[in-house]
C-alpha cells in the first residue's frame, strides 16, 4: 500500500508496518512468524514479557473459490476462508485524534479518511494478507498481455451499490478517467501518481459491461499492486458532482452529510457520526463475499469507531472493556510489558507482527517558492537558505540520538531508522550504515556549511540567529516525546527550537496547502513488498513530496520546474524501477535512490517501532498478519467482514 500520513500510535501513517540494529538478512515475509528485527522482540523479552503470538499458519496461496448465488441474480461472489462464525453483534475499536475531515475517500487526504473509506467502498484488485500477491477483489480475472502493458480485467456478475444499482465496467472507468485520471481530490491525485510511470497514466477503456482494459505506457511492474490503492466509485452518484466542478466534489459527502447519501460497494455502510466522538457503521447485506456455508458477509452487524484526545484515553478505554481492539501504533513502548501480564485476566491476546514498515522523521520545509495569492515566500528566505543547505540537514541528521529516543519513548519496542525504506521492507539498502550521535561531526557540518556558533547560540553567515518552530500532532505522546527530545538534541548545537504540538487535521493542512510551516515530527506509512508504493512522495510531483510540496494548478495538475538535480535523478530511478521486472536490478535502482535520499537527508528518519496488537478473546477470525496491515481503521483486520462476535465471552480464540 501507498504512504499516507497517519496518525496513529506507535510509529508514525498518514506511518508503517515496519530502528538501532538491522535484521541480519532479508526474511521471508510470506510467513509472519519470520518477521521482525532482532533487536525489538530481543528487548521485549528482556522485560519478562515471555513471546507473542506472531500471527496464523499459512493457509497456501490465496486460492478464491467462486459461489453463483441461488437465487435468481446468479451472483458470482467470493467464498471467505475463514472459520464459520457467528451473525450479529459490534466491534468497536478507537483511534486518537480529531476524527475524520470527509467521508470522499476520492478527496481524502489522511489516513482516517482513506481508511474509512476502505470499510465503505471495494477496489477491483486487494493484496493478499499472507502471500503479499495481489488477487481479484472486484474482478474475477485478470489477464495480461505477453508485452506485460495491457491488462484486460472481467468484473464479477451481479455485483450491486448499496442501493441496488448495478457495479459496472462504467463505473471502474469514471473512477479511472475521471476522478483519478484528473485528479479529483488528494486519494484521487496520490493514485494516480503511483499509477503512472514515465509521467503518463495508463489509458482505461470499457470493452463491455463487465469488462475493463488497461494499457499501459511501458512495462509497469507494480501496476496491480498500486491499482489495489483505488477503490472504485459509484457513477450514477458522482458523476453530476464532478460536472459541477472540483470545489463541488471536494465539499460532496462532508463530515456533516446525510450518512443514507454514501452509496457504498464495501463491508460497511456509514449509519451515524458524532463529531468528535464516534463514526458507526452498519452491515452492507449487498456485500459480494459469503461464508463456508453459503451466508453473506459480513458477520458484525455494527462497526464503532470511536475518536479518542489521546493514547492514554485509548488504553483506558480498552482496559475498560470499552474497545475491543488495540491495534497497530495505539501500544506504545510503556504500555507492553504491563499489558502483556494482563493478558489472561483482561481477557484478550496480544499479538507481535514484526518491525513496522512506515517512518517517522524531522523534516524541515525546503520550499522556495512564493504564495501566489499574497506574492509572498511560503518559507522566511533565512531560513529557507537554511533549510536548503545540505550541510545544515546532516548536522540536524547526525545530532538526533536515535538510540535514545528507542530506549526512552519507545522503551525498547523498536529500532532506530536511517533509511527511506525501513528495514522490514524487502528492497531494504544494507549497504547504508546506521551511525550514533556525534555532535563533533554535526558541529563540524555547520561550519562547513557557513554557520558559527559564538556563546550558546548558533548563527549563519549573516548573522542571524538560528531558530525555527517544530510541530507535531497533539494528543500523540510518542511523537510530543521525540520532539521535545529533538529539540533538546539540537539545543546542544545551539539551534533554539519553538516546539508546538497542534491538532492533527491543522498539521495536514499545513503540510499540504498553506505550506506555513517550518520543522515537523511525523510519519508515513509504508510497504514491505514496492517501493514504489512511495512514488508519490519521492517524485518531484508527487502529492506528498512534503519538504518540498509543490501545489497543483486549477487543474489538478503538478507542474514543477525547480527541482534540484538529486530530485531528478530520484524521478528517473522511480521510472526506471517501475519499469524493471528482474529482480535484481530493481533492488539496485532502488538501493541508489535510497542512498541519495541517505545523503541528502530531505528526511531525517528517526525509528520504527514493533507492530503490536491486543484483541479480545471473544472475537472470532482475528488473524492479523503484517502483510495484512493497512494503516486505516481496517488496520490489522485485513479480514473484517469475517470476524465475529462469540456469544460465550471470554472463550479461547
Amino acid at each position: 500500500m501507498r504512504a499516507f500520513l497517519a496518525t496513529a500510535a506507535a510509529l508514525l501513517l498518514l506511518g508503517g508496518c515496519a530502528g538501532s540494529t538491522r535484521s541480519p538478512a532479508r526474511q521471508d515475509k510470506s510467513d509472519p512468524s519470520a518477521v521482525g528485527g532482532t533487536a525489538g522482540p530481543g528487548k521485549i523479552w528482556r522485560q519478562g514479557m515471555g513471546p507473542f503470538a506472531t500471527g496464523w499458519p499459512h493457509p497456501g496461496p490465496f486460492q478464491l473459490k467462486e459461489i453463483e448465488l441461488p437465487d435468481h441474480t446468479k451472483a458470482e461472489v467470493w467464498q471467505a476462508r475463514g472459520e464459520p462464525g457467528e451473525f450479529g453483534g459490534t466491534l468497536r475499536v478507537a483511534q486518537f485524534g480529531s476524527g475524520p475531515r470527509t467521508f470522499n475517500v476520492w478527496a481524502a487526504g489522511d489516513v482516517d479518511a482513506v481508511g474509512i473509506g476502505y470499510l465503505m467502498f471495494e477496489k477491483l484488485v486487494e493484496i493478499d494478507a499472507w502471500t503479499g500477491k495481489p488477487y481479484p477483489r472486484l474482478a474475477r480475472s485478470i489477464e495480461v498481455s505477453p508485452d506485460r502493458r495491457t491488462y484486460t480485467i472481467r468484473l464479477r456478475r451481479g455485483l450491486t451499490w448499496s442501493d441496488g444499482q448495478p457495479l459496472t465496467a462504467d463505473d471502474v472507468t469514471y473512477t479511472m478517467n475521471v476522478l483519478v485520471g484528473q485528479k479529483f481530490g488528494q486519494h484521487s491525485a496520490t493514485t494516480h501518481d503511483v499509477l503512472s510511470v514515465y509521467g503518463q497514466y495508463p489509458a482505461v477503456e470499457k470493452v463491455d459491461d463487465l469488462t475493463v482494459r488497461f494499457h499501459t505506457a511501458a512495462p509497469f511492474a507494480p501496476f496491480l499492486t498500486e491499482l489495489s490503492n483505488a477503490p472504485v466509485a459509484p457513477r450514477h452518484i458522482l458523476e453530476p458532482v464532478t460536472r459541477a466542478g472540483r470545489d463541488a466534489f471536494e465539499s460532496f459527502w462532508g463530515t456533516n452529510c446525510d450518512p443514507r447519501s454514501i452509496v457504498v460497494s464495501g463491508r460497511f455502510k456509514l449509519d451515524r457520526y458524532v463529531p468528535g466522538q464516534r463514526v458507526e457503521f452498519v452491515r452492507n447485506p449487498r456485500y459480494g463475499m459469503v461464508d463456508r456455508l453459503g451466508r453473506r458477509l459480513p458477520y458484525l452487524d455494527r462497526f464503532i469507531y470511536a475518536i479518542v484526545p489521546d493514547q492514554n484515553t485509548m488504553i483506558l478505554k480498552f482496559y475498560g472493556d470499552e474497545i475491543d481492539l488495540l491495534d497497530i501504533r495505539a501500544i506504545r513502548g510503556q504500555d507492553a510489558a504491563i499489558m502483556k501480564q494482563r493478558e489472561s485476566a483482561g481477557h484478550f491476546r496480544m499479538y507481535n507482527l514484526g518491525p513496522d514498515d512506515g517512518t517517522m522523521f524531522f523534516i524541515v520545509n525546503m520550499c522556495r517558492r512564493k504564495d501566489p495569492k499574497t506574492g509572498k515566500p511560503y518559507v522566511d528566505p533565512v531560513k529557507q537558505a537554511w533549510f536548503n543547505n545540505v550541510y545544515f540537514r546532516q548536522a540536524i541528521n547526525h545530532a538526533v540520538d536515535r538510540q535514545r529516543l528507542v530506549d526512552n519513548i519507545l522503551r525498547g519496542v523498536g529500532e532506530p531508522l536511517f533509511t527511506s525504506e525501513s528495514t522490514a521492507s524487502v528492497y531494504f539498502n544494507r549497504n547504508l550504515m546506521p551511525f550514533p550521535q556525534d555532535l563533533r561531526k554535526s558541529a563540524d557540518l555547520l561550519a562547513r556549511g557557513g554557520f558559527v556558533k559564538r556563546g550558546h547560540r548558533l548563527y549563519d553567515s549573516q548573522g542571524h540567529a538560528v531558530e525555527f518552530t517544530l510541530f507535531t500532532n497533539a494528543g500523540n505522546s510518542t511523537r510530543e516525546g521525540a520532539s521535545v527530545m529533538i529539540a533538546g538534541d539540537l539545543q546542544k548545537l545551539g539551534i533554539k527550537v519553538d516546539f508546538q504540538p497542534i491538532d492533527f487535521n491543522t498539521l495536514i493542512n499545513k503540510v499540504e496547502t498553506s505550506l506555513d510551516w517550518e520543522a515537523i515530527v511525523m510519519g508515513l506509512t509504508g510497504s514491505r513488498l514496492e517501493p514504489y508504493d512511495g512514488a508519490n512522495i519521492w517524485k518531484s510531483d508527487g502529492r506528498l513530496h512534503l519538504f518540498d510540496q509543490r501545489l497543483p494548478d486549477d487543474a489538478g495538475k503538478m507542474v514543477v520546474k525547480d527541482a534540484r538535480d538529486w530530485e531528478k535523478q530520484i524521478d528517473d530511478l522511480f521510472d526506471l524501477g517501475a519499469t524493471v521486472f528482474d529482480d535484481k536490478k530493481r533492488h539496485e535502482i532502488f538501493d541508489h535512490y535510497q542512498k541519495i535520499a541517505y545523503d541528502q537527508a530531505p528526511f531525517i528518519y528517526l525509528y520504527s517501532s514493533l507492530d503490536l496488537t491486543a484483541m479480545r478473546d471473544n472475537v472470532g477470525n482475528y488473524r492479523p498478519t503484517p502483510l495484512g496491515i493497512n494503516y486505516t481503521p481496517l488496520g490489522s483486520m485485513h479480514n473484517l467482514e469475517e470476524i465475529y462476535i462469540r456469544k460465550a465471552k471470554g472463550s479461547p480464540p
